[in-house]
Parts: structure tokens; sequence; C-alpha cells
């Protein structure tokens, strides 16, 4: 942080650019602060936290548990919640016994996607790390066997020809019976707490803001997003921002928690 102004970086999914639209085109009070945002895929994000390079980022839960006490994470802006998580699929025919031994695509190494194929699996997958829009791709091509999809690749990847082997988040849910921890909105320990509840503030009131004039931030969202379809935008934003992203709550923190400890068990974490 210099001179009052955040470096924050967030992704160029809708979720994250109807959260952050308010805050980028100054619709709501920003508390004395001006912030400079950068818009990358998370697994830029995730890997560009490992040098703390930006003040607030938006990262992936699985790699907040490998960052120890570099970024705390805040209660406003999280991904998470109930029938949202990654979801593995595969071409017609593909066994989901033929897991282990498959070639399988992934939206990179620090993601929870990444962690979670591996605890579904109970082994360290053969895994390929790719840009996630990339993803069904590779394997309707016959490149990987299998891929682990996220964000809007749930509503398109029958599109592809592919079809769904696992769902990740449900079996989550099934497993432990708390909702599935995607990702997170997390600032660097260094910076205060009073600064860091300034910017939790901002980050929920833009939020806010955005749910009471959805159509102001039609465009910046559609400006950012991979896939344009008007109909997977809504769906979106309806699955991935949800009460939880206002506020995690004692039920979030616990769903964050746990996959914590789960993370330190697997080979991912410190690897």
């Amino acid at each position: 942080m210099k001179n009052n102004k955040i470096s924050i970086a967030y992704s160029p999914c809708p979720n994250d650019t109807f959260i952050f639209y308010a805050l980028a085109n100054n619709k709501i009070d920003t508390m004395g602060i001006s912030y400079e945002i950068t818009i990358a895929d998370v697994e830029q994000l995730n890997s560009r936290a490992m040098k703390g390079q930006y003040d607030v980022s938006k990262l992936s839960f699985a790699v907040l548990a490998r960052l120890g006490n570099r970024y705390r994470l805040l209660n406003a802006g999280a991904a998470l919640g109930n029938g949202c998580g990654p979801l593995i699929i595969a071409r017609p025919g593909f066994k989901p016994d033929s897991l282990k031994n498959a070639r399988i695509a992934i939206p990179g190494r620090y993601t929870t996607a990444a962690l979670l194929l591996t605890l579904f699996l109970d082994s360290k997958p053969n895994a390929v790390s790719m840009p996630f829009d990339r993803i069904m791709v590779a394997v309707s091509s016959g490149e990987c066997d299998a891929g682990v999809i996220i964000h809007e690749g749930r509503f398109t990847f029958q599109d592809y020809g592919l079809t769904e082997v696992i769902d990740l988040g449900k079996w989550w849910e099934d497993t432990f019976g708390l909702p599935i921890p995607l990702g997170g909105i997390a600032v660097r320990s260094d910076i205060g707490d009073k600064i860091s509840g300034r910017i939790e503030e901002t980050i929920r009131n833009s939020l806010l803001y955005a749910r009471q004039y959805p159509d102001q931030a039609a465009d910046y969202i559609k400006a950012h997003a991979r896939e344009l379809s008007d109909d997977v935008i809504a769906h979106h934003i309806d699955l991935y921002v949800n009460n939880y992203s206002i506020d995690m709550g004692e039920t979030g923190a616990k769903a964050v928690s746990l996959l914590f400890e789960k993370a330190e068990k697997t080979s991912l974490n410190g690897s």
C-alpha cells in the first residue's frame, strides 16, 4: 500500500466483475482509499500471491492454505455455496473408476478444483494444468482423458459433446455436510486492521450496489467474460454470488477451515 493506494486484483469471471463493478467504476464511497485494479485469471493471481504482489487479491482457497500468515481472508466477496463446485467431465463412455490412471486437465495446480480432485481420488492425479477455458477443448479433442471444469464451463460443457463424470461440489457437500469453499478475497497481512476493515466494507457495498442496479453492471461484466451468452452470465452470477459472498458467517468459516485442514494432508500443500 502506497499513499492510500491499494493494489487489488480479481478474475474476469462474471461473479468477480459483478462484485467489483461499483468499486471499479466509482459508484460507491471507497472511504478515502483509491484502488489500482488488475484483472487476471485466478491461477495467475494464485501464483502472484506467492510473491505478495497485490495488496488485495481474489485467490483460490487452496492457495490460501499454502500462504500461511502472508494473507488473511476477508469476510466479503467469497465464492462459496451449495451446488456450485467443480465438475469432472469427459467424453461419453468414460468410466469413473478410470480416473486414477487418467490424464486429467485442471485449471491450475493451486486452484481449489485441483485440491478437490486430489481429495476425491485420495491420491495425486495425473494432472495437466492449463487455462480453465481450454479444458473442454482439450478433453473433447482427446488431448486429455478428463477435465475439471469451473466457472462458466459448468453451463457449457455439453456443447462440446462432453458428459459429467463427478460433481466434486456435491461430493464435498455430501461427505462433509458443508458448503463448498472455492475462492475468497484476501488482504496482505502487513495491512492493518483499520484499512482492512474499510476494504472489506467497500467490497461488500460494491456487491450490494450491483445487486440493486444489476443492469448498470452488465456491460462491464460482458467486457471481461469468456462466455458472452447473457443466460450463461446470469446463471453464473446467480450461482456464485450469494449470501456467503456478502458475509461468510460461521458456516462459511467452518467450511474454509476444513478445506485448509484437508489441504495440509495432501501433496499439493507445500509441494
